[in-house]
């Protein structure tokens, strides 16, 4: 249906994946099977689910797919906010994390809407 690699929210989760993966690594050591683990395969469920959604044959398939995309953008936004409750890591270094979810999670409604 698409070329999932040209789509921007494509590209916008991927490079919140890497953020991700770069802040995962200041969490402490034993979240390693337990909050870092989920955070990680959260993150990368959103491009995955996108560039799923645009292999798919119809816009219906692909309006499901995103919808599962921003669900995991909330998840991750919400463990985010959790690491820094717990003081793992301060607010300002996730702060770019949490402006790119909630650009992402932006794109994603004007994805779906243009999908109609």
């Amino acid at each position: 249906m698409h070329s999932y690699q040209d789509l921007k929210i494509w590209k916008k989760s991927m490079d919140l994946v890497e953020k991700v993966y770069f802040l995962v690594k200041s969490l402490p050591e034993e979240e390693k099977f337990g909050l870092i683990s989920q955070i990680r395969r959260c993150s990368i469920s959103i491009p995955s689910n996108i560039s799923e959604g645009a292999g798919r044959n119809s816009k219906k398939e692909f309006k499901h797919f995103l919808a599962i995309a921003n669900g995991s953008t909330c998840e991750l936004e919400t463990q985010i906010l959790l690491t820094i409750r717990l003081k793992f890591i301060l607010e300002r270094q996730a702060g770019d994390i949490l402006n790119l979810c909630n650009e992402v999670r932006k794109m994603n409604f004007a994805l779906q809407k243009a999908l109609n």
